[in-house]
């Protein structure tokens, strides 16, 4: 079995056989006999690291990469940062069009952009599950409400209450960093990983789910410590009070642990809901 298949196996469950090792501590990494497993398990524990297979723009590509998510920042900042992470790409291309200070997305953008949601995540190395189908996938805003102090939306329901029950159960130290994530605002996050890695798809793709595959379009979110900043997105969060009274807890579920088999690093502050 080559690397691309064992992977894929592995995260739909289809290796057993392997997967266990996949539980051995860094520490443990030599013992790992599989130079797969090995191999998997550096990069999502070096995840900002450039590695000889990964996907890399070519300059062109990289020009236009920088291009579309300038374009994409101007259309958050002209429909305001919480609204954007509902807006959806037929929206926002609107947007461009109506308002001069953004500017009409050309086809050479358009193209860029669905060529990154319609590319198989596999060859970046990321091997989460594909949530949204379509380009043009929208967010129902009935769906969802505004979390007052945040900026950020959850979805009405199951996530909007285990936020709600998290909350109470950490006497209010924790916080939501984020929330309801529609395609354009998962887009354009990955693309600014991507811009800040040189052009790297697969450096990307270990940080950020790729657009499409994202959970935080249906339900997930992100939570942190009270006053914690930046660093509730770094795995200094998972050495908080906050980190450890939620893993006592027993209801929740973290999406992409220390080992996850979807190429992504560990994530202690990513509520996995659905």
């Amino acid at each position: 079995m080559d690397r691309r298949s064992f992977l894929k196996a592995m995260a739909t469950g289809l290796a057993a056989s392997v997967a266990p090792e996949l539980a051995f501590a860094a520490g443990d990494m030599d013992k790992v006999g599989d130079h797969h497993v090995k191999d998997y398990l550096t990069k999502i524990k070096n995840f900002n690291n450039h590695f000889q297979d990964d996907v890399i723009l070519n300059e062109a590509e990289l020009r236009l990469l920088k291009s579309v998510a300038n374009r994409l920042n101007r259309v958050q900042r002209t429909v305001g940062y919480a609204n954007f992470s509902l807006i959806d790409i037929d929206y926002a291309m609107d947007i461009a069009k109506s308002y001069s200070n953004v500017g009409e997305f050309p086809k050479s953008e358009i193209d860029f952009l669905e060529k990154v949601f319609y590319t198989n995540a596999s060859d970046y190395g990321f091997f989460g599950e594909k949530v949204f189908a379509s380009f043009t996938t929208s967010v129902s805003r009935r769906e969802t409400l505004k979390v007052a102090g945040s900026g950020h939306y959850l979805f009405r329901g199951k996530p909007e209450a285990l936020y709600r029950k998290i909350s109470r159960d950490l006497n209010g130290n924790v916080v939501l960093t984020s929330g309801v994530r529609g395609l354009v605002k998962q887009m354009h996050l990955f693309l600014m990983k991507a811009v800040d890695s040189e052009g790297n798809l697969s450096m990307a793709s270990r940080s950020l789910a790729p657009p499409g595959h994202s959970f935080h379009g249906i339900g997930d979110f992100d939570v942190g410590k009270r006053g914690y900043g930046y660093r509730n997105f770094t795995e200094d969060f998972a050495q908080t009070d906050e980190f450890k009274r939620l893993s006592d807890l027993g209801y929740i579920d973290i999406r992409y642990h220390e080992n996850n088999p979807f190429g992504v690093r560990f994530e202690p502050w990513h509520i996995k809901v659905i």
